[in-house]
């Protein structure tokens, strides 16, 4: 399942754009021109991340994450702004802010760091893939409630590949993952923990020769 974005962002020429952006990414967004209007969507549905710019009519978008941690919303949350003084800093990040880009937004940027939020909250719930559970942080996997035997290395990598959100894992980023810089690595090892993969999601990874794999889902 795509992850699910609000994009709060009251230029309505640059939410346009960036709605646009994060769709060709592969995330689920919805957008907001205010404040209120967002506030509304997160009643109607579950994001698994906030977009928010600071500037904004009625309340700024500090003002409004405030609200929505004080009832107990704890998604995930990066400012969109043109500040760059600390007291704003320290304002968003009091909040409940978890990262700041700042105007003119690189959307590369804003890709790694959405990446990287979405990355640390995989390893903090389970995930759901078909008749699949994996738990993350136990470094399980469940079939229809019954636990399946594989390594912890092969689970690892599955949480790699669900964590890239369908892009392509390099071959590096695995071996970066899997194995610390005192351990040695293969791209051997790899290829029999891919087709470990493959038993279980048959028609979910894609070989990109030479550069690396693509999850599905």
């Amino acid at each position: 399942m795509s992850p699910r974005i609000l994009l709060l962002e009251d230029d309505k020429l640059f939410n346009e754009t960036l709605q646009d952006f994060l769709d060709e990414e592969g995330y689920k967004v919805s957008s907001a021109l205010d404040p209120y209007t967002a506030l509304d969507l997160t009643y109607n549905c579950n994001f698994d991340l906030y977009l928010f710019d600071v500037n904004l009519p009625y309340e700024s978008g500090f003002d409004l994450l405030k609200k929505l941690r004080d009832s107990g919303d704890n998604t995930p949350t990066i400012f969109i702004t043109s500040r760059d003084d600390k007291s704003s800093l320290k304002e968003g990040f009091l909040s409940g802010g978890d990262d700041f880009i700042k105007k003119p937004v690189d959307l590369d940027e804003l890709t790694i760091r959405i990446n990287a939020i979405l990355r640390r909250l995989t390893r903090t719930k389970d995930i759901k893939i078909a008749d699949f559970n994996i738990n993350t942080l136990e470094k399980k996997i469940y079939k229809n409630n019954i636990e399946i035997s594989a390594s912890k290395k092969v689970i690892e990598l599955l949480i790699l590949f669900i964590s890239a959100n369908r892009q392509i894992v390099l071959l590096d980023e695995i071996k970066e993952s899997l194995w610390t810089t005192s351990q040695e690595s293969s791209d051997g090892s790899i290829r029999v923990y891919i087709t470990q993969l493959k038993k279980l999601f048959p028609n979910n990874i894609e070989n990109i020769r030479g550069v690396g794999y693509r999850f599905i889902y």
